[in-house]
């Protein structure tokens, strides 16, 4: 713009030089000055606000009832709407009234693995909540599309060992019924309906939850729990006959997702990933009676304790302060694109604050530092190409939350359509790199009540034969972060040793990946134990026994996060914040996280990433072959903007 500016000042400037040539007595010609510049547009289309209505979600629940009878599967089925509100849950006469979590091949149960008496309701609303939250306008998801990138190996398959495990590895452990981001049913007065709500068992990888759009326009998900068995797919290379996943198919009938931004329109790495394998030619229910007709006959609406009343109700249409998501007024931040979360009455949740961290760090971010790296964090993410998103060449959409040393929050803000998921996932993130590049990490590791957990304090000292580590001398991306919690270390290498964070690949599956399922194991069993009626007391709203940063502040409340895109922020060699990135695709994460901090810094001075000298990619890990390997620290795609054709954009930063 101001490019096109200059260039249009020095050619009127030519202009009345040229006039004033020879020619004796000739009059200079009248110069027009240039056109101002155009009013800048928005770069993103805000989603409609739409709605699933009481009838529409009877609707729902009334085709899928009727193919489980067809299938002669009675069923749980829940319908929750975009920022996941429970809308309705049916319980079909003679369905399984609980579900079990499969076992890892070692037989040796951890975390959640091998529990059989979860309710069924809970794995048919997390379903449900998972084929909203991972969707957009952009891409459909379905929890088919979750397994195969939660897993060990991507794509997970067993031809493909040797592979690196799944682009969003980890994610399962997000939305978690302890977080203190996500709001819960029965809050009371207007903020009953904000999101995003919290989810009974994180996001589910179980064939069977789909999400629901109205005219293109995604309004919820669909989850169904049938059979008992609450797994994921190990081999996508077979189609399965998931009776589930028909159930839930036919469940959105009238609203489905649009076939050109399903998932298996989307490619990651090369590999097309997966939307269903259920197709509506192998319907067996034919016309669905209405819902009046089986309500009380085929089956009942139930209640489930912490999520619904047992009643329908219509959704909250996102965008709207009553969903808990708005578009942001100017005062509340500069870009017009920018959307925020908001308590129902107009405030936002997260206004954009200074440190609180005084006690701990002799300089916090102030107000002004916070703004400037959410805003210019906000700027890399509009210039860049998104990676799961229809149609190409999309700008790409994420949430962008900001914390201090203490875990505390100083600000989210998200574009118009990202994704639900990504908006506890990146305060995740920021709170996992803040946490584990703090001074304090090791001590408060150490005094967590988990003996699971201070073992795996005890192994981290020994890979790294540093009994220092997670002493603040290290800045720790979540990269990084990702590459000592995986089950092989190198990521993917069969046969090499597990990262220090991480079960062993014949204790891991999905269920339990380590330090971060650790972690919040205590907190999943007070939580179903209250669904379950046996205990009074639901799990407070903090996702860790690790001691508290600061009275009432925990720098892990709402769980770690595993994967790529978060990066802590500095004052010279001073840990003071931290930024998490999360919505679409694992490189650019990476990058809004870490440019937005690179150019904040260059804008008010003092702040920024942390110094090269310590940043995770300096540590090496020798393994037991004589083999070094090296950590990293971010990766950024290789020329990823839009509106330029720069490569190597994070090379020197």
């Amino acid at each position: 713009m101001r490019a096109k500016q200059a260039l249009g000042i020095v050619s009127a400037f030519a202009l009345a030089l040229s006039g004033c040539g020879g020619g004796g007595g000739s009059t200079s010609p009248v110069v027009t000055p240039p056109p101002p510049p155009p009013t800048p547009t928005a770069a993103y289309a805000v989603p409609p606000q739409v709605a699933l209505s009481t009838t529409e979600v009877e609707q729902i629940i009334a085709q899928a009832a009727n193919e489980a009878r067809a299938r002669s599967l009675p069923s749980v089925i829940a319908v929750t709407d975009r920022v996941g509100n429970v809308l309705g849950v049916f319980n079909m006469n003679g369905a399984r009234a609980t579900l079990a979590v499969p076992s890892p091949k070692s037989g040796i149960n951890f975390d959640v693995q091998g529990l059989s008496f979860i309710p069924a309701g809970a794995g048919a609303i997390a379903k449900a909540v998972t084929g909203a939250y991972l969707s957009s306008a952009g891409n459909a998801f379905s929890t088919r599309t979750a397994s195969q990138i939660v897993q060990e190996h991507f794509p997970p398959a067993p031809t493909t060992a040797g592979l690196e495990s799944g682009p969003l590895y980890g994610v399962q452990f997000s939305s978690l019924p302890c977080s203190d981001l996500v709001t819960r049913f029965g809050a009371g007065g207007s903020a009953a309906m904000i999101g995003p709500k919290r989810t009974p068992l994180g996001l589910s990888a179980d064939a069977g939850g789909l999400p629901l759009y109205k005219n293109g326009v995604l309004v919820g998900g669909i989850g169904v729990m049938g059979d008992g068995n609450y797994g994921f797919d190990a081999n996508i290379l077979d189609v399965d006959n998931e009776d589930e996943e028909f159930i839930a198919l036919a469940g959105t009938v009238g609203f489905d997702a649009p076939v050109d931004i399903r998932a298996d329109r989307i490619s990651v790495d090369g590999t097309l990933l997966r939307f269903s394998d259920a197709t509506t030619a192998g319907l067996r229910g034919g016309t669905a009676p209405s819902f009046a007709s089986i309500n009380g006959s085929l089956g009942s609406l139930v209640a489930v304790r912490g999520y619904t009343a047992g009643s329908i109700i219509a959704g909250a249409a996102y965008g709207s302060e009553a969903s808990g998501y708005r578009a942001a007024t100017a005062a509340e931040f500069s870009n017009r694109d920018a959307f925020i979360l908001t308590d129902g009455s107009g405030n936002s949740r997260f206004p954009i604050r200074a440190g609180t961290d005084g006690a701990a760090v002799t300089q916090p971010l102030s107000a002004a530092e916070s703004r400037a790296i959410l805003e210019e964090a906000f700027l890399i993410m509009t210039r860049a190409r998104a990676q799961i998103r229809r149609p190409l060449d999309s700008r790409a959409q994420v949430t962008i939350s900001l914390v201090d040393s203490f875990g505390a929050v100083l600000g989210v803000v998200r574009s118009p359509d990202a994704p639900i998921f990504g908006t506890d996932v990146s305060l995740q993130k920021a709170r996992t790199v803040g946490f584990f590049s703090n001074p304090q990490a090791a001590a408060q590791l150490q005094a967590n009540p988990s003996a699971d957990v201070r073992g795996m304090l005890v192994a981290a000292r020994t890979f790294f034969n540093d009994n220092n580590i997670l002493t603040g001398q290290t800045a720790w991306a979540d990269r990084a972060i990702g590459n000592v919690s995986r089950p092989y270390f190198p990521d993917g290498e069969v046969g090499r040793p597990k990262g220090p964070f991480s079960r062993n690949i014949l204790d891991f599956n999905p269920f339990s990946t380590g330090l971060q399922s650790a972690m919040v194991i205590q907190n999943l069993g007070e939580h179903v134990s209250f669904v379950l009626g046996i205990s009074a007391n639901d799990t407070p709203a903090r996702c860790t026994q690790t001691p508290d940063a600061a009275p009432g502040q925990n720098r892990t409340q709402n769980g770690l996060q595993i994967f790529p895109g978060g990066v802590p922020v500095y004052r010279g060699s001073t840990l003071v914040g931290a930024i998490g990135v999360s919505g679409d695709g694992i490189d650019q994460d990476d990058m809004i996280s870490f440019l937005g901090t690179h150019n904040a810094g260059a804008r008010v001075g003092g702040i920024g990433n942390a110094p090269s000298a310590i940043r995770s990619d300096n540590l090496v890990v020798r393994l037991a072959d004589g083999a070094n390997v090296r950590l990293r620290y971010v990766s950024c795609p290789f020329a990823p903007f839009l509106d330029t054709a720069e490569q190597n954009v994070c090379q020197g930063r």
